[in-house]
C-alpha cells in the first residue's frame, strides 16, 4: 500500500476540514480548505485512497509543505 501525504501548498490557516478518518476519496476530491491570503484553496487528494491520519484541526495555522492529510 502507498502512502500519500498531502502538503499544504503555501502557508494559511485551516477553515475546514471535509473528511474524517476511514473516509474512501477519489482523487481531486477536496479534503480541507486552506484560507491564505483571504482566499480560500481546496486541498485536493493527489490519489485515490483511504483517510488515514488527519494532522490538522480547524483554525490551525500552518506553514508551507506541512502534512495536513495521510492517505493510504
Amino acid at each position: 500500500v502507498q502512502m500519500a501525504d498531502v502538503l499544504a501548498p503555501m502557508p494559511g490557516t485551516i477553515t475546514e476540514i471535509l473528511v474524517s478518518v476511514g473516509d474512501s476519496v477519489k482523487a481531486d476530491e477536496e479534503l480541507v480548505i486552506l484560507e491564505a491570503m483571504k482566499m480560500e484553496n481546496p486541498i485536493v487528494a493527489p490519489v485515490a485512497g483511504k483517510v488515514k491520519e488527519i494532522k490538522v484541526a480547524e483554525q490551525d495555522k500552518v506553514n508551507t509543505n506541512q502534512v495536513l492529510v495521510v492517505l493510504e
